[in-house]
């Protein structure tokens, strides 16, 4: 037998990788190390659960341990894999019995992702969470949840069944506050008011969700505000205050009082496992990877929130964490283990995300500054179109952004919003994007028409045609 394919990590990435490689090369030895007790999980899902529309955790579980071992892999939970020594083909571990090193073969790096706080001071305080584990989400849904009422759906076996039980025993909250306004902030200001709680949501920057661009965080702060959401906008959090729980938040010079704090802000790749080996990383502080996701050391690949990735316009290196990607490249690494060479595929940054009845998408590259240093010569135009034939029901406004380069047409970006099926409009935009489209190529794609599914011209190709005549 070979010497095995280790995988560092038990989520996205790493298990399509072993379940990939197992299934081509069924000889092949592979071992899964992951540093905590779920694998396999949708971190997408956990604001759904929050909100109560997720019946269970069990329900964002793509694979049990079980089902993991039952594909012949050896999967190791609670084993941190703490360092990497390329020269003599091994990882450090460390496990519930000690520490010991494991040789490999082919090693994979899928750590992903950690929600960072910094730079807010006051997040050791009881009541304060990141929606980026599935036991503070578990433990959420519990502080939600009245004391003389069951919380629903966490009975899986391996949740911090004492965190749960803490939370569970403190009356709900009354009111809310989201330090963030990007997918996570917007996604649990619908979850808090799903629960009546009073939301206040704080953004640094002058607008929500800022990589969809203008037009999209008018219209979700707009949307916010309608559904009771205050918004602190341009305003910077300090510091969350309270003796040993939340009881209020510092921002902008005011004191606002809460109940309870979620804080995303962000993620950074976890590459610490890497630091003495000679694998490169980028300025986003995840690891460059090739096309094939090997990384500047032979025979060690890394997948997933922890690399980076070719951007499809700009043909450079970047970071965009996201749950296809992550999926993918570990899939075409375990090929390529397996000996059957796959690329990992680039990426536009596709996006979608639900604020209340308001969808979102998008791709691409739509901020001018961040084109021009790509070197376009960048020009957007934003029309407004509805969803269906004007006469059919349901039809709704869809506002659609779309940014070129105006010297080559060159379609570079865009993003959509409305109310009546927007986001997946913008799987129109990325597969156009993938192909290097011009916006008048773009105008002309042969979509489908019918009055209940979309009008003649749909709003993409309306902000295409309109956007042509700019370039």
């Amino acid at each position: 037998m070979t010497d095995p394919f280790v995988v560092v990590g038990g989520d996205a990435a790493g298990l399509s990788a072993a379940s990939k490689c197992k299934r081509e090369d069924p000889d092949r030895e592979v071992l899964v190390f992951e540093k905590g007790a779920w694998v396999s999980y949708a971190h997408c899902g956990m604001p759904y659960y929050v909100k109560g529309e997720i019946e269970s955790l069990a329900d964002l579980l793509s694979l049990t341990p079980d089902e993991v071992r039952e594909r012949d892999i050896d999967l190791r939970r609670e084993h941190e894999v703490v360092a990497v020594d390329t020269d003599r083909q091994t990882v450090a571990v460390e496990g519930p019995d000690g520490r010991f090193e494991q040789s490999y073969g082919d090693l994979l790096v899928a750590t992903g992702a950690h929600a960072t706080t910094d730079p807010i001071d006051g997040f050791e305080l009881s009541g304060a969470f990141t929606m980026h584990s599935m036991d503070a989400t578990a433990a959420l849904r519990a502080f939600l949840t009245p004391p003389d009422e069951p919380v629903r759906g966490a009975d899986v076996e391996y949740v911090d069944a004492a965190r749960v039980a803490a939370y569970a025993d403190r009356e709900p909250p009354e009111s809310a506050a989201i330090v963030g306004g990007g997918y996570v902030g917007v996604e649990m200001a619908e979850a808090f008011s799903a629960h009546g709680l009073d939301v206040h949501l704080f953004q640094r920057p002058e607008r929500l969700v800022p990589p969809f661009g203008e037009a999209v965080g008018e219209v979700v702060a707009e949307e916010l505000r309608d559904r009771g959401v205050t918004l602190h906008l341009s305003t910077e959090v300090e510091r969350l205050e309270g003796e040993e729980t939340v009881e209020a938040v510092r921002a902008g010079g005011e004191t606002v009082e809460t109940d309870t704090a979620v804080v995303g802000i962000g993620v950074r790749p976890n590459t610490a496992l890497l630091d003495g080996a000679p694998v490169e990383c980028g300025d986003s502080g995840a690891v460059v990877v090739d096309e094939y996701g090997e990384t500047t050391v032979d025979g060690v690949y890394a997948a997933g929130d922890c690399s980076e990735s070719r951007h499809v316009v700009t043909g450079e290196s970047d970071w965009v964490p996201l749950g296809l990607t992550a999926n993918r490249e570990g899939r075409a690494v375990g090929a390529t283990v397996a000996g059957a060479p796959s690329r990992v595929g680039g990426i536009a940054g596709t996006a979608v995300v639900k604020a209340f009845d308001q969808e979102c998408g998008r791709s691409g590259l739509l901020d001018h500054e961040r084109a021009r240093a790509a070197g376009f010569d960048p020009v957007s135009e934003t029309v407004t179109a509805g969803s269906r034939s004007g006469y059919y029901p349901g039809n709704a406004e869809t506002r659609v952004t779309l940014c070129a380069d105006r010297e080559s047409g060159r379609l570079l970006g865009g993003s959509i919003v409305g109310t009546d099926r927007a986001a997946v409009r913008i799987d129109t935009v990325a597969t156009a994007l993938e192909a290097g489209l011009t916006v008048a190529e773009l105008e002309r794609t042969d979509l489908a028409y019918a009055p209940p599914f979309s009008p003649v011209w749909d709003p993409v190709l309306v902000a295409a045609k309109v956007l042509a005549g700019e370039v």
